[in-house]
């Protein structure tokens, strides 16, 4: 499918949804939500399609927040229903039951750092920077920032980064837990791609299994989530790929998985 502010690509498993406004340094309109919740139904329903990075077009941003065009005009009413519906794009990204990496490559700000929370790992550039500046507009996050972000970083980081709106280089955001990798700028786009070609080999029901048990069982009780957890195990040792997977390692040789 053809999108008028992405672009989606697909090469060897792997979903590029590259954010393309380069005058609004990517800024996320509502016309980019629904786009994106297209790219999204896209990479969670196509069978050949294994994973998805999310990338910005350009060097200077990943999505920089925002259209503050649209939001300066909105009331309490609309701005709800905005949140709501950019909640459920992130959120089904989220439980796409497929790996998502953010390639984040510039500016990660506002509605880009809540895009990139939604993805199950982010692998950043040495040039790139995260916050969640909407305090300084009069407002909050609204895509799910006040929630990813303290579960990702923790209470307190969270409160100091949305109450002071400031800004944290990708050094800060690798050691504060708010992107798993951070790379050289011109290694950024192999290195988002290693990352994912390494899941990819991976049996693809235990990922699914992994993601859903890791998303749901967060918020549980530990006796709960063990529970999951072990429902979970049992449901892939019902699979082809179990038994592969086993045989494989038995046989000194690299599994062949099928996703059944």
């Amino acid at each position: 499918m053809v999108y008028g502010n992405l672009h989606f690509d697909v090469r060897d498993r792997i979903a590029t949804v590259t954010f393309d406004r380069p005058r609004t340094l990517n800024a996320l309109s509502d016309d980019v939500m629904t786009d994106l919740g297209g790219a999204v139904d896209e990479i969670a329903t196509r069978e050949e399609i294994g994973g998805a990075i999310l990338t910005g077009a350009g060097d200077k941003a990943f999505v920089a927040g925002a259209d503050i065009g649209e939001l300066a005009t909105q009331g309490p009413i609309d701005g709800k229903a905005r949140a709501l519906r950019g909640q459920a794009v992130l959120r089904r990204l989220e439980t796409c039951g497929k790996p998502v990496v953010a390639a984040v490559n510039g500016y990660a700000l506002g509605g880009g750092c809540e895009v990139a929370l939604a993805c199950h790992l982010r692998v950043a550039s040495d040039r790139a920077s995260f916050g969640q500046p909407e305090v300084k507009l009069g407002i909050g996050p609204g895509y799910g920032g006040t929630q990813r972000l303290a579960r990702l970083v923790g209470k307190g980081r969270a409160i100091d980064m949305i109450l002071t709106g400031r800004t944290v280089s990708a050094d800060e955001a690798l050691q504060i837990g708010l992107v798993n990798r951070v790379v050289p700028h011109t290694e950024l786009a192999g290195a988002a791609r290693d990352l994912l070609d390494g899941i990819l080999a991976m049996g693809p029901i235990a990922v699914r299994l992994a993601l859903e048990a890791i998303d749901r069982g967060f918020d549980l009780t530990l006796e709960d989530g063990l529970l999951l957890e072990a429902n979970h195990f049992g449901l892939a040792s019902a699979t082809s790929d179990m038994r592969e997977g086993m045989q494989a390692f038995l046989e000194k040789r690299k599994p062949r998985f099928t996703g059944q």
